[in-house]
């Protein structure tokens, strides 16, 4: 007979506000799988490419490289805020959250005018052709990530600027860096096969 074991567990804190945290884990979890789908849509893109002579099709603008490369600095600069509100929930810091997050949701602002600008310019939609398709799929899809994960942060902003900025809601800062983390990294490689792409792996015209 298998005697039963107990753990005792009570000295453990309710919640631990790093990386060790469940919740963590689970949101990176989440960015993998996130991750997976944008690496297949990129290999979709390149399959695309490849069963073609002319690339974009004929008649296609080919997408401008100024206006998504300066939305970079304001994405890239965002990750600032999202750092500072995640030190600053880690040491139940009310200030430094809601600076921290203000700077993101300002600054994440910025690029979305920009995209906006650049998605504008487009003389192609989903519907054109393969390369349309494709390219509306992966733009859209990241901002939509993009904009889900801002409705999150200003939520996040909103409670803690009301006053509750208890052990709960300072996780749910910090873990909100790790998605706004990825997004940022998952677009680097991105911009350069939907911008950088067409100008070298397109045939000459």
């Amino acid at each position: 007979m298998t005697t039963a074991r107990d753990i005792d567990v009570s000295q453990l804190p309710a919640y631990d506000i790093s990386n060790q945290s469940p919740l963590w884990w689970g949101q990176l979890m989440m960015c993998l799988i996130e991750g997976s789908m944008f690496c297949m849509l990129i290999a979709i893109y390149f399959y695309l490419r490849l069963s073609v002579d002319v690339w974009p099709p004929p008649g296609t603008v080919l997408p401008g490289i100024t206006l998504p490369s300066l939305a970079l600095i304001p994405l890239v600069a965002s990750c600032a805020g999202s750092y500072w509100a995640s030190e600053a929930a880690k040491k139940g810091d009310r200030r430094g959250m809601m600076l921290g997050l203000g700077l993101n949701l300002a600054l994440a602002g910025v690029f979305l005018i920009l995209r906006g600008l650049e998605w504008k310019s487009l003389n192609f939609t989903w519907a054109s052709d393969a390369h349309g398709s494709i390219f509306w799929v992966l733009l859209f899809l990241h901002t939509y990530d993009i904009l889900a994960d801002l409705l999150m942060t200003a939520v996040l902003l909103v409670i803690v600027m009301t006053g509750r900025y208890g052990e709960k809601q300072r996780i749910g800062v910090h873990v909100d860096s790790v998605l706004w983390y990825f997004l940022v990294g998952i677009w680097i490689p991105l911009y350069a096969v939907l911008y950088w792409g067409p100008h070298i792996l397109g045939a000459p015209r």
